[in-house]
């Protein structure tokens, strides 16, 4: 169980690195984790969408607000790539548009972190 969370937790460390806008790196894995926790079990086939979700993506989107908090989002869940589970890339990559949240980059855990924007 603890793999299939640390997965979630990666794939959705790249949708919000993919979200926001530019300034310095402040976000912390602390707060990624936080964020996303709610879309674990819809992102593993456990679950259903929730608002809590929605919300953590939405208020992820806000704070990742220059490149370096993208970037940093993204490195600090693909680190836990090693232990990672079962996730559903498909559901993970539609969450910010069910959430009405734009990301005009592809949703992949290829994506290379230092060229996020």
């Amino acid at each position: 169980m603890a793999a299939v969370n640390k997965q979630a937790l990666v794939a959705f460390a790249v949708v919000a690195a993919l979200l926001a806008s530019e300034a310095s790196a402040a976000i912390t894995c602390g707060q990624v984790g936080s964020a996303l926790g709610p879309c674990i079990a819809y992102a593993t086939g456990k679950g259903t969408l929730t608002p809590g979700c929605c919300t953590g993506v939405r208020n992820l989107n806000r704070a990742a607000s220059t490149s370096a908090d993208r970037q940093a989002a993204c490195r600090c869940l693909k680190s836990l790539a090693g232990s990672v589970g079962k996730i559903n890339m498909g559901v993970v990559s539609g969450i910010p548009g069910k959430c009405g949240v734009s990301v005009p980059f592809p949703i992949s855990m290829s994506t290379d972190c230092n060229k996020i924007h």
